[in-house]
């Protein structure tokens, strides 16, 4: 499989440090996709996850290694989230050459202006409260779960990953209402800056639609779908379902680390 170069790569949602980090597909991605700009879009270290139990396995240490190696080939933006929320407080700062910033515009090759940033910020818009938070948060460990229970099932049977978390989501109603609110006010906010649109991350669905603010843009995780929005040299912006792109290119990838 040949390598494709993009104008813009943007993940965000990886979890490293999580059980249900998918490091080595992103590993492969990383392999055979190069960008001009590399935006990590929140969440790239799951520090809640470590706080209750810390797992840093090799395909994850490989993840932070190739990410450093290419904070010097292109350039490399970290836009923190809710998980490493601790990095928030180097915003307007650079971590070797990595700039850390929590929101940002990015313009196309089209001259299309979007808003980048992890999305956290509107939880306030998206949760009726406190509790049905509790709920939520409880619900989606358990659909991990259910979804890592699954997998291992089809990979003892030599069957490829299948995103079952993400299809149960698509069918709850109150998961759509969530979304559909998570939409109006990420896109509400870009307008009001007299932007295009939004690119985001944070509630793992990744999609792309026209609001009546905007364009909005999620490009998924590295936990269920393992997705990524790339923009092409010419400035389309495409999803791209890791998992899918290599079942079809018959992708074969070792591998490797130290």
């Amino acid at each position: 499989m040949k390598t494709t170069h993009y104008k813009a790569i943007f993940i965000s949602d990886v979890h490293l440090g999580s059980t249900d980090c998918k490091a080595e597909l992103l590993l492969e991605f990383l392999h055979h996709n190069t960008c001009d700009v590399l935006y990590l879009v929140g969440d790239i270290i799951d520090l809640w996850a470590m706080q209750r139990q810390f797992k840093w396995p090799e395909s994850h240490n490989a993840i932070f290694h190739k990410i450093i190696e290419l904070s010097h080939q292109c350039k490399v933006i970290y836009l923190p989230g809710n998980h490493d929320a601790p990095l928030q407080k180097y915003d307007g700062l650079a971590i070797g050459d990595i700039q850390v910033v929590r929101e940002t515009i990015h313009v196309t090759q089209q001259d299309k202006r979007f808003l980048v940033l992890h999305g956290d910020q509107f939880d306030d818009d998206v949760t009726l409260g406190k509790f049905e938070a509790w709920v939520g948060d409880k619900g989606y460990d358990l659909l991990l779960w259910v979804n890592r229970t699954y997998n291992r099932y089809r990979s003892l049977n030599k069957a490829p990953y299948r995103s079952l978390a993400g299809y149960i989501k698509s069918r709850i109603k109150g998961a759509q209402r969530a979304i559909s609110r998570y939409q109006v006010a990420s896109t509400k906010y870009a307008a009001e800056k007299n932007l295009d649109g939004v690119i985001c991350g944070h509630i793992h669905h990744p999609e792309q639609a026209i609001t009546e603010h905007g364009i909005y843009i999620n490009d998924g995780d590295w936990v269920e779908n393992c997705t990524a929005l790339c923009e092409s040299m010419t400035g389309e912006l495409q999803l791209v379902n890791w998992v899918e792109t290599r079942a079809n290119a018959q992708v074969k990838f070792s591998l490797k680390v130290a």
